[in-house]
């Protein structure tokens, strides 16, 4: 584990004890070991919020701590899953922390889809923005997104997250993922989480790429929450505890007949629900 000293400087840490569990974004209290290079981390400030997600243990796992914005790419190769977009949207909304969406790889492609889904991500006010690492077209957008934030990027495998921080910060330090021509996805190439300090100020972490993602949530209730026009068009349902699935006068799938609240995102919305309630019966109370 690397550690960014308040002087600036970088060295090795070891973590005192099996209990502590520091991640990306937490500070720390930390000192040196007499007569070595390393330093122990001994414990963990309070977290002003926490990126999480359910691991096969039926525990909460800890990705990244203390971030300013979630910003979630997608990308022409591979193929954009949105739910996986929408899931990161749904947890950054319940951290709370700002959320902002990438589309990469202009240069591949930019289809009339791709156009309608980040139409419905800037209507509901999260900041858009396509461009590509490989041409440089439109960067500045990007790089606007992260300036003096403290910011994690995150995604399927191979949409191109550690080539646009590359680009940013003019260098080739991190490894880049390729796409597999067999399957059309992403490799991993980052294994664990780093975060790197921007020449302009500000961080930003660069985690591991994902075939899937699932916001930890404590109840599938809480998933109306983490999508802000049904949370907002609820309001309007006849019962308090409307679930926005089967009950009568809801005003959420009212939304989605008129076009008030976009069909695909309801989608997610229910996906995001069964798929709480699932993992919530596979692993218990636990989650």
């Amino acid at each position: 584990m690397r550690l960014l000293l308040d002087s600036g400087a970088t060295v090795d840490a070891r973590i005192k004890g099996k209990r502590l569990k520091p991640v990306c974004g937490d500070r720390v209290l930390a000192e040196p070991i007499r007569d070595e290079s390393d330093w122990l981390i001994t414990s963990i400030g309070e977290r002003r919020n926490a990126l999480t997600r359910p691991n096969l243990r039926g525990k909460v796992e800890v990705l990244a701590a203390n971030i300013d914005r979630v910003i979630v790419v997608a990308s022409a190769k591979p193929e954009p899953d949105w739910f996986i977009v929408d899931r990161y949207i749904c947890a950054a909304e319940l951290m709370p922390a700002d959320v902002a969406v990438v589309f990469n790889k202009t240069d591949l492609a930019f289809n009339d889809n791709t156009l309608n889904q980040l139409r419905v991500y800037a209507s509901l006010d999260y900041p858009t923005v396509a461009c590509s690492a490989a041409t440089g077209e439109n960067f500045e957008a990007f790089a606007e997104l992260l300036d003096q934030r403290t910011a994690i990027v995150v995604g399927q495998s191979g949409v191109g997250k550690s080539s646009l921080l590359n680009r940013l910060c003019g260098d080739s330090a991190l490894k880049t993922a390729s796409v597999s021509d067999k399957t059309g996805e992403g490799r991993h190439t980052t294994v664990n989480s780093e975060m790197i300090r921007l020449p302009g100020g500000g961080a930003v972490i660069d985690s591991p790429g994902v075939r899937d993602y699932a916001p930890a949530l404590a109840s599938s209730g809480e998933a109306v929450a983490g999508f802000r026009e049904i949370r907002e068009a609820g309001t309007r349902c006849r019962f308090a505890n409307c679930r926005h699935l089967r009950e009568p006068d809801c005003a959420v799938k009212q939304g989605v007949e008129t076009g008030d609240v976009d069909p695909r995102r309801y989608e997610s919305y229910k996906r995001t629900v069964a798929l709480t309630e699932r993992l919530q019966q596979n692993l218990g109370p636990g989650t």
